[in-house]
C-alpha cells in the first residue's frame, strides 16, 4: 500500500477530477445518441395477409453491457493519464531537482527510482492499448494516436510556449474518446466539448505556470508566462477561457439542452471568472486555489448538471 500511495502521488491521481467528468459527459452523450437514433425508425414487416406494414422499433440499451463499457472507459482514462504523468515526471526529473517548488517530487526526492517510473509508464501505456481492444475497433486503432499526444506533451516545454495547448489537447480526448467507445463514430457535439476542454485546460495551465516564470527563463524552458511575462500571460489565459465559455455555450445551443444544462454552464463560467479574480500578476498566493479548487468544482458540478439533463431527456423520450 505504501508503494501504491507513492505512485498515486507521482501521477497526481486527484487531478483526474479535471478530465474524468468530461469523459462521463462524452459517455452519456454516446448513450443518448444511440437511444435517440434507435427510436422512431420504421421497419418493413409482412402482415398476416402478405401486406407491407411499417413498425416502429425501439432501441433498448443493455445496461449490463453499458456498465462494463463504462468500466473500460474509466480504466482507459486512468491508464492514459498514468502513462502521461509518469513520463512527464521521468523526463523532467533533472529540472524538478533544480526547482525548489518541485524538488519534493518523487524522483528528485529519491522516493521512487527513475527507471521504475519509466517501467510504470510503459506498463500503463500497454494497459491502455489492451483496454481499448476490448472496447471497439476504432478506439484500438486510435489508441497509439492518443498515447502520442499525451506523451508528446512532456517534450513541448523544451521548444514551444504553446505547450499549454498541447496539454489541453491531451485532456480534450476524454469526451470524444468516451463517445467513440459507445457509438464508434465521430459527432460534432462531443467535439464541441473537446474544444471546451482544450481552451479551459490550457487557460488554467498558464495560471499554474506563473509560479515558474523565472525558473523557466533561467533554464531556457518555454511557457506563455516565460515568453510574455505574468501580466500578458494572464491575458492569454483569459482569452482562452472566453473561448472555452463560447464552446460550452455553443454546445448547449447545438445540443438543444434544457435548463439544467444552463445552470451547469453558469457554474462553469462562474468558476472561470472566479479564478481570474483571485490570481494577479503581483500576487500568486492563491494559484493553487484557482488551479485545483475552482477548476475541480467547475468540471464536477458542470458534469453533474449535464448528465442529469441527459438522463431526464432520456426518460422523457422513452416513456
Amino acid at each position: 500500500m505504501s508503494t501504491v500511495k507513492k505512485y498515486l502521488s507521482l501521477i497526481k491521481f486527484a487531478h483526474t477530477i479535471f478530465a474524468m467528468p468530461f469523459a462521463l459527459i462524452g459517455f452519456m452523450l454516446g448513450v443518448y445518441a444511440m437511444v435517440s437514433n434507435g427510436l422512431g425508425e420504421a421497419h418493413k414487416m409482412m402482415g398476416p395477409h402478405g401486406e407491407s406494414i411499417n413498425t416502429i422499433v425501439r432501441f433498448t440499451p443493455n445496461y449490463s453491457s453499458l456498465a462494463k463499457l463504462l468500466g473500460l472507459v474509466i480504466l482507459c482514462m486512468i491508464f492514459a493519464r498514468s502513462a502521461a504523468m509518469a513520463f512527464n515526471r521521468y523526463l523532467d526529473r533533472e529540472f524538478d531537482a533544480q526547482n525548489p517548488r518541485t524538488a519534493i517530487r518523487e524522483i528528485p526526492a529519491g522516493i521512487l527510482k527513475a527507471n521504475n517510473v519509466l517501467w510504470f509508464t510503459f506498463f500503463s501505456a500497454v494497459a491502455f492499448m489492451i483496454t481499448t481492444w476490448f472496447i471497439n475497433r476504432i478506439c484500438f486503432l486510435l489508441s497509439p494516436v492518443a498515447l502520442f499526444v499525451v506523451l508528446f506533451y512532456s517534450y513541448t516545454k523544451r521548444f514551444t510556449p504553446l505547450c499549454h495547448l498541447v496539454l489541453g489537447l491531451g485532456l480534450s480526448l476524454a469526451p470524444i474518446g468516451a463517445y467513440l467507445a459507445v457509438t464508434g463514430v465521430f459527432s460534432l457535439l462531443p467535439i464541441l466539448f473537446s474544444f471546451t476542454v482544450i481552451f479551459w485546460v490550457s487557460g488554467f495551465d498558464i495560471i499554474y505556470a506563473l509560479q515558474d516564470e523565472e525558473f523557466d527563463k533561467s533554464k531556457q524552458l518555454h511557457s506563455i508566462p516565460a515568453w510574455l511575462g505574468k501580466k500578458k500571460g494572464l491575458r492569454v489565459s483569459e482569452l482562452l477561457h472566453v473561448l472555452s465559455a463560447a464552446c460550452v455555450i455553443t454546445a448547449g445551443v447545438y445540443g438543444h439542452f434544457h435548463w439544467l444544462y444552463w445552470v451547469g454552464v453558469v457554474v462553469f463560467v462562474g468558476m472561470l471568472l472566479y479564478q481570474h479574480s483571485i490570481v494577479k500578476p503581483t500576487d500568486l498566493r492563491r494559484v493553487n486555489l484557482a488551479f485545483m479548487t475552482a477548476n475541480g468544482i467547475a468540471s464536477v458540478v458542470f458534469a453533474v448538471f449535464v448528465i442529469t439533463d441527459l438522463v431526464i431527456a432520456y426518460k422523457t423520450m422513452t416513456n
